[in-house]
């Protein structure tokens, strides 16, 4: 070998070593105007916030920031005693493998389960439920079908949440809530309004357990929890299960749902939703119809299956972004143009906000992306 060959052959690694070393500050570059949005954005969002971003088979963002001020501690306090918790318990930093109450981002998991049993034939979205519980016949919603519960457009007058939560919990038995919720008065002919509640993905819930046998902690735990690897993720294990608010999870274990939905329904190569599942859950089925109740943080966003969509630029189609945040401020989403997914995970009860808050945070990890 020569001394040219011999330069060569130790001059091209090199090369090599620093072309991906500068790769890597470049990326870590990108991202920094979320660094500076976390710093800033930190006490609105309840003084803890985790953020992960997922892209082309691995984390290229991860973050947990924990600084709680002395008022947001005291708050803490108050609800842990409440809840019969510690103090230690409700003051721990918030971080990537925290398990933590995920409300509304509940929605989404629940309407991939019940996609899961539509795939296997099981179950058809025009379905109507009284054909699976008649006691919604004999009051009239017997014709309300499952894509109707899973777009909140069954033209049934929900309760107020906290007293709904506390009376289906209550109960003994899925079918003394279906009585419940039978008995509730119609507000507009289904499949004409859109009202944002927890009323429909309850009655899918219920459906499917008729149809399968088994209950929804189960179904969830078999068919989406153990084959995308959630470990932490569950309803409680109560007798009473919530589809659409009842939920803990980590950050973590969400962005493996997520990059599964990312994924067109497989993940780490097995198919958990057949790829038209998750094309249908991504329509927007609200365009068009009259809003009785949205939540504030969603903007004009449309709804598809137990997830928003992120219409920016056409209202009337499915959308390139679609989301699913939640009552304490976790925000989680997919870019399926941008071919990423991420996951903002928070504790907070004040929503004031909230929705700039989320569209900015996605514009610069969009703009991070495309670096």
């Amino acid at each position: 070998m020569t001394v040219k060959n011999s330069r060569n052959c130790l001059y091209y690694p090199i090369l090599l070593i620093g072309m991906l070393f500068f790769q890597g500050v470049a990326a870590q570059s990108s991202f920094k105007p979320i660094d500076k949005w976390l710093e800033t954005n930190l006490q609105s969002l309840g003084g803890r916030a985790v953020i992960l971003i997922y892209k082309d088979g691995k984390i290229v963002y991860r973050k947990a920031v924990n600084d709680l001020s002395a008022r947001q501690k005291m708050g803490l306090k108050i609800m842990a005693r409440r809840q019969g918790k510690t103090t230690d318990d409700a003051l721990r930093d918030l971080t990537e493998n925290t398990k933590i109450n995920i409300a509304s981002c509940s929605k989404w998991l629940s309407a991939a389960l019940v996609m899961t049993l539509i795939d296997e034939g099981k179950l058809a979205l025009k379905d109507s439920i009284g054909k699976y519980l008649p006691v919604m016949s004999l009051h009239g919603k017997g014709s309300i079908t499952i894509e109707q519960c899973l777009s909140h457009t069954t033209g049934i007058e929900p309760g107020n949440m906290k007293d709904e939560i506390k009376e289906f919990t209550g109960a003994a038995s899925m079918d003394e809530v279906m009585q419940m919720i039978a008995g509730k008065p119609m507000e507009a002919v289904p499949g004409k309004s859109f009202h944002y509640s927890s009323v429909g993905l309850q009655v899918a819930a219920a459906v499917i357990e008729k149809i399968s046998g088994k209950d929804f902690e189960t179904l969830f735990a078999e068919r989406i929890a153990l084959p995308c690897e959630m470990t932490q993720t569950d309803f409680g294990h109560k007798t009473i299960p919530l589809p659409a608010g009842g939920a803990k999870s980590t950050a973590k274990d969400y962005l493996n749902f997520l990059t599964m939905i990312l994924h067109k329904g497989k993940f780490n190569g097995k198919e958990v939703l057949k790829e038209k599942s998750i094309i249908l859950m991504q329509q927007n089925y609200t365009s068009g119809l009259e809003i009785k109740h949205s939540p504030a943080e969603a903007g004009k966003w449309g709804y598809g299956f137990g997830e928003w969509v992120i219409n920016d630029s056409d209202p009337d189609n499915s959308s390139n972004a679609v989301t699913s945040p939640g009552l304490f401020g976790s925000f989680p989403y997919i870019n399926n143009q941008l071919n990423y997914a991420a996951v903002l995970f928070t504790v907070n009860l004040n929503n004031k906000g909230r929705h700039e808050r989320y569209s900015e945070l996605k514009k610069l990890a969009d703009d991070a992306i495309r670096e």
